[in-house]
């Protein structure tokens, strides 16, 4: 039925022991064909090697708040969470995500996507539920045949964050991106912010892409003179090894991710 029939499915907020970071709540999505998540203290501590209390971090294709989370909690209440999710459906678990861990998170939800200029967009998706999906300009996708009754709005990064979180600009150290092989795109669409900035920059290296979009990855991250490595997973013991050039990209045939850090 998830798949032939539209209709939203709750959160069920649950409670988390965590070793260190000790009792939190998540809003799991009761969506059945949402993919199965883990919330665990290994994931915040890889964020922890890249995120300190107090900075400006930002989770583009959040999701339901997965990463978003523990992104929150590396960056603590004193800093800044920001997690853009145009997917009208997992929006609203993103959205109850922000709102719990008060104490201890600053995350606010965003239901943009981010495109070069303000724009609207069709957001399609295979499954009725909308458990998966992406941003298309017009009703015609590759993503499915399922299209969300309203259009959604794409908005210019920087420009979004010169005019609402001036202030926290200087403190931006981290940006994950998550966009179904739309990561190089965003990418190409924030050169000054990241030149300014230097942020450590994660993406997705999709899987349906070509080797050719594999490739050009790589180069938009590494011609701001970045070192670029492939991980395995969001844990403190993934597996970590340097890229030396674009077409090591190309020796994955699935989804892997990658991280830049500035030289």
């Amino acid at each position: 039925m998830a798949r032939r029939v539209t209709k939203e499915y709750p959160p069920i907020v649950t409670d988390l022991d965590l070793s260190k970071d000790g009792k939190i709540q998540f809003g799991f999505w009761s969506n059945p064909l949402a993919p199965p998540i883990e919330i665990n203290q290994e994931c915040i501590d890889f964020f922890r090697k890249f995120i300190n209390k107090g900075d400006l971090v930002i989770d583009i294709g959040a999701n339901v708040g997965d990463t978003t989370v523990p992104m929150g909690l590396a960056a603590g209440k004193e800093g800044l969470t920001l997690g853009f999710d145009p997917n009208p459906y997992v929006y609203k678990i993103l959205e109850k995500n922000a709102s719990l861990n008060k104490e201890v998170t600053n995350i606010i939800p965003l239901p943009y996507a981010i495109s070069v200029q303000e724009e609207e967009f069709y957001f399609v998706s295979s499954e009725a539920s909308f458990a998966n999906g992406g941003i298309s300009p017009t009703k015609e996708s590759d993503h499915g045949k399922f299209i969300c009754r309203n259009k959604i709005k794409g908005i210019n990064l920087l420009q979004y964050l010169e005019a609402n979180h001036s202030d926290n600009l200087a403190k931006l150290s981290f940006i994950k991106i998550d966009t179904e092989g739309y990561d190089k795109e965003i990418i190409k669409s924030i050169p000054d912010l990241i030149s300014k900035y230097r942020p450590t920059i994660v993406a997705e290296s999709f899987g349906g892409n070509s080797n050719e979009e594999k490739m050009e990855l790589y180069e938009v991250i590494q011609q701001h003179n970045y070192r670029i490595y492939y991980f395995t997973d969001f844990d403190i013991n993934t597996e970590i090894r340097e890229l030396t050039n674009s077409e090591e990209m190309t020796n994955w045939q699935h989804t892997v991710n990658v991280y830049g850090v500035p030289n």
